[in-house]
Formats: structure tokens, sequence, C-alpha cells
């Protein structure tokens, strides 16, 4: 494990830390997309934890937990924000809110805690797979669980 990216190492303490059996596992190749992982993994694709960073209109950093198998409404997560508009942030922006980069963004493990949203339809399944920091890593880990650990907030995204 000594060979692991610090983002994955960080991840992995993380979840020790908070007493939970998932770890990293790194994937034999990269996995940016939520169908990428699925294909790797051998899951279904709705199992996917995708994160994605968007801007409110405030320039604050939104992250979303979205199922694989949905795109995020971005109109109707703006309204339930609260915020004029919700954009996809700049690899730059992801990158300065998450100290990881577009296609490996983990749900933890980031400079300062960001307002999370948890797709509800993750709830389904049994575990949801989340990127681990990069993007050959990911996650397992229970929608509880990931709903605990992320302070998140449990809203439909699609």
């Amino acid at each position: 494990m000594d060979d692991l990216h610090p983002n994955c190492v960080r991840i992995n303490a993380i979840l020790a830390e908070a007493g939970l059996p998932g770890r990293v596992r790194i994937l034999p190749e990269a996995a940016p997309t939520a169908v990428a992982a699925a294909e790797q993994i051998g899951c279904s694709v709705g199992a996917i934890a995708n994160s994605l960073v968007f801007a409110s209109a405030e320039n604050e950093p939104i992250l979303v937990l979205a199922s694989g198998a949905h795109r995020v409404n971005t109109t109707a997560v703006a309204s339930y924000l609260g915020t004029a508009t919700l954009k996809r942030a700049t690899p730059e922006f992801v990158r300065a809110a998450t100290g990881q980069v577009i296609g490996g963004v983990a749900p933890i493990g980031h400079p300062a805690p960001l307002r999370t949203l948890l797709d509800v339809d993750l709830a389904q399944y049994d575990e949801v797979w989340a990127a681990g920091g990069i993007a050959h890593a990911v996650f397992a880990i229970e929608y509880g669980q990931l709903l605990k650990l992320t302070a998140a907030e449990a809203i439909e995204i699609s």
C-alpha cells in the first residue's frame, strides 16, 4: 500500500478512522466515467456514485453524488439549494475545491468540507462504488455509510 497515490492513502485513512471496511481498489484502467467504472468493477452503472462538482451562482462548490444511471437536473437542484444557477465546475475549480482532478474525485478527503447532495436512488443498491481520489481508484461503501460519512443531504437529483 506504500505505493498508493496520496489521495488514495487519504481516502483509506478516512474509511479506517470511520471504522468502515471498504478500502481503495486500484483498477487496471482509468475509469473517468460511470460506464467505464461499472464495466471494470462488474456492477450496475446505477451503483456508481459519480462525484460531480458544480458551482452555485455564489461560486460555492457543491458536490453531487449522483447515480451513474442519472443526469443531474441542475434546475431542480439549484432550486433545492436556493441558488439562481448551478453550473458544472471547471477543472481548476474542482481541483481547488477537492484537491483532486475530474474523473477521480472522491466523495471524501477534500481540503475543507463541501456541501454534498446524495442521490436517493443509490439507496437501492447493497453497495455503491465511489471514486478513490484518482481515475484508477474506487471503493465500495453502503449507502447509509456514505450518507453519514459525507454529511450529505439525500435528495432526488434527476
